[in-house]
């Protein structure tokens, strides 16, 4: 031979050949060590099936003529892709068509997820156009991008800017991309945190009872109940205003030795329509409350719902009033009434504010209210903001009253006697609500008192509009949130050419089809689908 053959260990050399990885989607290199003879210029090649193959001239053999040389037969030597586990079927490519947009896809990416529309053969096969060789689907062509991306990145599911969330919510029911995909795009639209799953009462009976008072979207019933609730809540406000009219009060007459005295009756009496009316009102509340409270899920979690403490301290008013009709004394308070007159009146204090907490009630309507529960949320997540603006009004009153008490200092007739006595026309001053009860009368005054004005506008418009943002972010995410509820995604049927009477009897082009119609049968009689193995 003209040329020397290397030894065995420097003849041993890597090659690098390029394959695709269809289940990670990116290009991987496989490293394949066979032994190749190396010759002065003519290397071993890898054809496409993978066999090395060599490609040397017998250049010793000097009794062929040179021109009765022949192609040699090409010789296995190694088979690259021989200890490769991999599946050729799935890399079979699967053309999908979305309102005449086309994507392109392999079957390996599609089974990433076979329980969903695309994923699983024996659903998508419904959409199948035999004559043009693909899945055509009269659906959304700016989601499938991201609906595809979900099956290419193996879980990641992002919605495009320019796609309302109703619509994508509606995509992703129509291909059924499951639970996981949901949480997952509540989660990155910033639902996931709020909502917490609410268990239900195991037994039949109470749990009928909790979704009839708790929950009024749960049924009709329900929602009557809540319309009730409504109703008696209001009544119960209305009563409670119309009953401090001067026309409704009710005075008691003392007769003493040499005196009369005219006190306000502040313990209503049994026969009173507003008393008749309020006890109807309380007796639904109780009701409510001890039903609710019976069959509560956990009592625990019952008694630390903040609207459920609401709920009781609106009775409680109720049954101190009616504690003290039955222990009223006529002589005893007579009797306090001639000695004792501070003593009356701290009593009647007390009973004036125990019967303010019943304008409570009113918090009731936010188990019912939207509105209200947006307006809560946003107060709860503005905390900071109010604090800062209740601190700068602080600073402010202190700052002008102080001013505006010496520039007042020298006038006679200066409304300002102390610097305490001017915090109230500092706080109406910088509020722009401006009584006129305390008004400044020297010019260094009203200078103050522009600058006062001035200071105030600035400093309540500085957080206002973080407050506004939030109440927009909530009351954005509740709208969102009935849209997320209230979408339906059946109103595309399925493609007509599959299954039906023209198609029963086509010629499958792919093996994708194949394999569907070996995994499905169809009735010849109707056309019906169904899925039953072979």
């Amino acid at each position: 031979m003209n040329h020397q053959i290397q030894s065995e260990e420097e003849a041993r050399r890597p090659v690098h050949w390029p394959l695709f990885d269809h289940r990670q989607g990116l290009r991987s290199h496989l490293h394949i060590t066979c032994l190749s003879v190396v010759h002065h210029r003519k290397l071993a090649r890898v054809d496409s099936s993978g066999l090395l193959i060599d490609e040397d001239e017998d250049e010793d053999n000097e009794e062929t003529p040179k021109k009765s040389k022949e192609k040699k037969e090409e010789k296995p030597v190694f088979n690259a892709f021989e200890s490769v586990d991999h599946d050729h079927s799935l890399c079979e490519r699967v053309l999908i068509n979305i309102s005449g947009m086309k994507f392109e896809t392999t079957l390996r990416t599609l089974g990433m997820f076979p329980d969903s529309l695309l994923g699983d053969p024996d659903r998508r096969v419904r959409y199948y156009d035999p004559h043009r060789n693909e899945y055509f689907f009269d659906r959304c062509r700016i989601c499938f991008d991201a609906i595809l991306y979900y099956y290419q990145s193996g879980g990641r599911l992002r919605r495009p800017a320019n796609v309302p969330l109703d619509v994508f919510v509606e995509e992703i029911k129509f291909f059924e991309l499951g639970d996981n995909a949901f949480g997952k795009l509540k989660a990155d639209e910033g639902f996931g945190q709020e909502e917490v799953e609410r268990p239900l009462p195991k037994n039949a009976i109470k749990r009928k009872l909790w979704l009839l008072f708790e929950h009024p979207e749960s049924s009709s019933s329900a929602r009557y109940v809540a319309i009730v609730s409504v109703l008696v809540i209001i009544i119960s406000i209305v009563i409670f205003c119309l009953e401090t009219l001067p026309r409704f009060k009710h005075y008691k007459i003392f007769l003493f030795d040499n005196s009369t005295r005219i006190v306000e009756d502040e313990v209503p009496s049994v026969s009173e329509p507003f008393f008749i009316i309020e006890t109807a009102c309380i007796f639904w509340f109780t009701l409510e409350l001890f039903i609710r409270f019976m069959a509560c899920p956990s009592k625990i979690d019952f008694l630390k719902d903040i609207m459920n403490l609401i709920d009781f301290m609106s009775i409680v008013p109720y049954f101190i009033t009616l504690g003290t009709m039955f222990a009223e004394d006529k002589e005893a308070e007579k009797h306090k009434i001639r000695n004792e007159k501070q003593t009356q009146a701290m009593s009647l204090a007390i009973l004036r504010v125990i019967r303010l907490v019943r304008v409570f009630r009113i918090f009731k309507l936010s188990r019912h209210s939207k509105g209200l529960q947006i307006l809560g949320m946003t107060l709860k997540s503005s905390l900071r903001e109010l604090g800062l603006l209740v601190f700068f009004l602080l600073i402010g009153i202190i700052l002008f009253s102080s001013a505006v008490y010496y520039a007042e200092s020298g006038s006679e007739k200066s409304c300002f006697k102390s610097i305490p006595d001017a915090f109230w026309w500092a706080l109406v001053t910088m509020t722009t609500v401006g009584y006129g009860d305390m008004v400044p009368l020297s010019f260094w005054g009203k200078i103050v008192g522009s600058l006062c004005a001035i200071a105030g506008v600035l400093t309540i418009a500085l957080p206002v509009p973080v407050i506004v943002s939030n109440f927009t972010y909530f009351y954005n995410r509740e709208m969102v949130q009935e849209d997320l509820d209230s979408a339906n995604a059946n109103h595309v049927r399925s493609c007509p050419y599959f299954p039906g009477t023209a198609n029963r009897f086509y010629r499958p082009l792919t093996n994708e089809s194949q394999s569907i119609t070996s995994s499905s049968q169809f009735s010849s009689d109707d056309g019906t689908f169904s899925n039953k193995k072979r």
